[in-house]
């Protein structure tokens, strides 16, 4: 059965909170999944991600830690317009391989090629993303809302596998 749609867990884990992509990675890798969906922790592989959203995926859903102003362990779900992705001004020299910033790493990989997947984020607020020092481990608020995530995962999963026809089997 082909795979159809990507979970990226993203993040470091010398980082804190960062790491909450990892975890949540993690965690889905031990669950029961459909046959159509490949959970992957990319870590800080940023290169690796931006070659894999090249590949013939329905959907990729990026899980991450998304600072946005609301309380620690607010989890999101975001569906990415690509249109909004695509900026000129992202050839720069300062991109880093191995750090993961996934809207660099979006428009990283709209620059080589074309990205046909319906991308989606789902994140978490996070606490505390380790300082100038890192920290390993999340914070209680953070490792709290793991599970949560996972779920909403597979929810978003589930719905797309569901509603969207190319992505049935």
């Amino acid at each position: 059965m082909k795979q159809r749609i990507l979970v990226a867990g993203i993040g470091n884990i010398f980082l804190g909170d960062d790491a909450f992509g990892v975890e949540v990675a993690r965690l889905l890798e031990s669950r029961q999944l459909p046959p159509e969906v490949r959970v992957h922790d990319f870590g800080i592989r940023s290169f690796d991600l931006a070659y894999a959203l090249l590949d013939d995926w329905e959907a990729v859903i990026l899980v991450d830690a998304v600072s946005r102003g609301d309380a620690p362990g607010t989890l999101y779900t975001m569906e990415v317009n690509p249109s909004q992705i695509v900026d000129e001004s992202f050839a720069t020299p300062n991109f880093d391989a191995h750090t993961m910033e996934p809207l660099s790493v979006m428009r990283l990989a709209m620059s080589m090629g074309e990205v046909k997947a319906r991308l989606y984020v789902v994140g978490c607020e996070p606490a505390d993303l380790g300082g100038e020092e890192g920290r390993m481990g999340l914070t209680d608020v953070v490792e709290a809302a793991v599970a949560e995530a996972a779920n909403m995962v597979e929810e978003l999963a589930g719905r797309l596998l569901r509603e969207t026809p190319a992505l049935q089997s």
